[in-house]
């Protein structure tokens, strides 16, 4: 059976879009299933649907571009930015540390906790949760954790405080930044926080299971997504990033490198992560994954074998099989070295 068949038989359930590129052939992209199931609209290749914590990796270019700018460095301590605002996080927390998930600062999403990603609830109405000062409210009150530095611990907070200190530094509203500095060099027409009261007719509508019936994620998630996820995009436009980003086009080659380079080894995930990325396999592939509430997603990239493959699905669950299927036939390792089989830490946003 070939890759698309193989992909085709998995996909029973599924409502989303895979695509496969290899040195520059589209090897497979297809859409499944529905993008609205009150429509009856089709999901179509050209779909844009909701990424979750996958655009952590954009997050973490914006504030690469500020270093790359001495807007920012790695050094800059969190403190010297919030000022008076979430008094909690410790005053020797940097950059480096938030972009490394080796910040220790209390998450609002305990992922410690055992529980439904689709039962999540924020403590503050979702249509409030639109700019990302609005947020202080979500993340302020959560004690520290750990020490900065002493080990990884996955945080979407820290990516949110990321957002303010990137937006305070450089005095740009944080879409605008990863709109300038990221999306747009990278060609990525289609992708963008798009709010969730006012999606655009390409965008792909994310569901919950709830009573036995599909219900729309809409009271899910805030309204427009900010540093730790909420993006949506294109399987075309995610092709585009990949190789935008491994030509230079969002930050030097150099920063890149020092990105993608192993922070922490993070064993039950079967990966390493850098700065922004998670890194799997022997050879350290950088990927991107999320899921959420009516939301999940998977892009990874080999630039060795000149490989991109990206799945996207409107469920929490629904991209996992096909994204392991990619893994498994497309990604090589070295003896004893498998490829990674997780499902991705949550996302709230």
């Amino acid at each position: 059976m070939d890759l698309a068949a193989e992909v085709a038989w998995l996909a029973t359930d599924f409502s989303g879009v895979v695509r496969v590129d290899r040195a520059g052939t589209t090897v497979l992209d297809a859409a499944f299933g529905l993008a609205d199931r009150r429509h009856a609209l089709p999901m179509t290749v050209d779909s844009q649907v909701a990424m979750a914590s996958g655009c952590k990796g954009m997050t973490a270019l914006a504030v690469m571009s500020l270093v790359e700018d001495r807007t920012l460095t790695l050094d800059t301590t969190a403190r010297s930015l919030l000022r008076d605002d979430l008094p909690l996080i410790a005053d020797d927390v940097t950059v480096e540390h938030l972009l490394a998930h080796r910040s220790g600062i209390g998450d609002y999403l305990d992922e410690n906790v055992e529980s439904d990603i689709d039962d999540y609830a924020l403590p503050v109405p979702m249509q409030e949760l639109a700019t990302t000062e609005q947020f202080l409210a979500v993340l302020d009150g959560f004690p520290t954790a750990f020490p900065a530095g002493e080990r990884f611990a996955y945080c979407n907070g820290g990516f949110l405080v990321l957002a303010l200190l990137a937006e305070r530094a450089s005095g740009t509203g944080f879409h605008e930044l990863v709109d300038d500095r990221v999306l747009r060099p990278a060609g990525m027409v289609d992708s963008g926080y798009l709010r969730s009261d006012e999606l655009p007719g390409r965008a792909a509508v994310g569901y919950v299971r709830r009573d036995g019936r599909w219900r729309t994620n809409v009271f899910h998630l805030p309204v427009r997504g900010n540093g730790d996820g909420g993006m949506y995009t294109t399987t075309a436009d995610m092709h585009r990033f990949w190789t935008a980003l491994h030509a230079g086009a969002i930050v030097s080659l150099d920063t890149l490198a020092l990105m993608t380079s192993p922070r922490s080894d993070v064993p039950q995930e079967r990966q390493s992560y850098g700065l922004g990325f998670w890194l799997h396999g022997s050879r350290a592939i950088p990927s991107l994954a999320g899921y959420d509430a009516g939301v999940s997603f998977r892009s990874f990239h080999d630039p060795v074998e000149q490989l991109t493959a990206t799945v996207v699905a409107t469920t929490a669950a629904g991209a996992w099989p096909i994204a392991r299927l990619l893994e498994e036939r497309l990604v090589t390792t070295s003896p004893g070295v498998s490829p990674s089989t997780e499902v991705p830490p949550t996302s709230p946003a």
